[in-house]
C-alpha cells in the first residue's frame, strides 16, 4: 500500500530567533571592534610617535639656542631667569642683524611653551613677546623640566639647588617625562633630555 506522507514546514520559534539575533549580534561586536582596534592602534602608536618626534626637536632647537647664548641687546645678562619649569635667557641663534633674542621657556600645565621678543629699531629695543606651543603630552608634573649646573659638573654630578645664581650656571639640562598615550587612558612614560654648555661664559666645560 502506498501511503502520501506530508511533512510539516515549520519555522524558527521565537526563541530560536532572539539566539540567533544574540549570536549575530556578539558576531558583528566582534568584528566591529576588530576593525576599531586595526584602524585606531596605528595612529594612536604615530601619535604616540609624533609626540616624541616633537620632544626631540624641541631639545634639538633648545641646545642650539642655549649654546649660543649671549649677553642682550640691552646690555641684559646671558642667563636673566633660572628656574625648575621657567628659564629665561638670551640668544642670537636663527637672528640676523645683530639682534640677540630673549628667549623664555615656561610650563603651564602639561604644555612647554616658549616665548622669544626679537628686538627691533634703532637702537634694538625689545618689544612684545610672541609665544607659541613647543611641546603637548607633557608629565613632568613635580620633575622639573631644567637643570643647571656650574663650572665643576663634568658629566655627573648633582645639579645646582633652587634659587640658582644666574652667575653660576654654564650647563643646562633640558628634561622632558612625555605620555605615550598608546591609548585614550595610557599613563605610561618616556623621558627625554639634552644638556649642553653656554659656549660664551663657559670656562672648563667640554662642549
Amino acid at each position: 500500500m502506498i501511503t502520501n506522507r506530508q511533512q510539516k514546514k515549520r519555522g524558527f520559534t521565537v526563541t530560536e530567533t532572539i539566539v540567533t539575533i544574540g549570536i549575530f549580534t556578539i558576531l558583528m561586536l566582534g568584528i566591529t571592534q576588530l576593525f576599531v582596534t586595526i584602524f585606531t592602534l596605528p595612529k594612536r602608536e604615530l601619535n604616540s610617535s609624533n609626540n616624541l618626534d616633537q620632544a626631540r626637536l624641541a631639545l634639538v632647537t633648545f641646545a642650539n639656542e642655549v649654546r649660543n647664548a649671549t649677553t642682550g641687546n640691552n646690555g641684559a645678562y646671558v642667563v636673566n631667569q633660572a628656574g625648575d619649569s621657567q628659564i629665561i635667557f638670551y640668544s642670537n641663534y636663527g637672528a640676523t642683524g645683530g639682534a640677540v633674542k630673549r628667549i623664555r621657556y615656561f610650563v603651564s600645565g602639561n604644555t612647554l611653551s616658549k616665548g622669544v621678543i626679537t628686538p627691533t629699531g634703532t637702537p634694538l629695543t625689545y618689544g612684545a613677546e610672541v609665544v607659541t606651543t613647543v611641546q603637548n603630552n607633557l608629565a613632568n608634573g613635580g620633575v622639573p623640566v631644567f637643570y643647571y649646573y656650574d663650572d665643576n659638573y663634568n658629566g655627573a654630578g648633582a645639579s645646582l639647588t633652587q634659587p640658582v645664581n644666574v652667575n653660576s650656571v654654564k650647563y643646562i639640562k633640558m628634561n622632558l617625562i612625555i605620555l605615550k598615550q598608546l591609548t585614550p587612558t595610557d599613563t605610561t612614560t618616556t623621558t627625554v633630555d639634552m644638556g649642553v654648555a653656554l659656549r660664551t661664559i663657559k670656562t672648563n666645560l667640554g662642549n
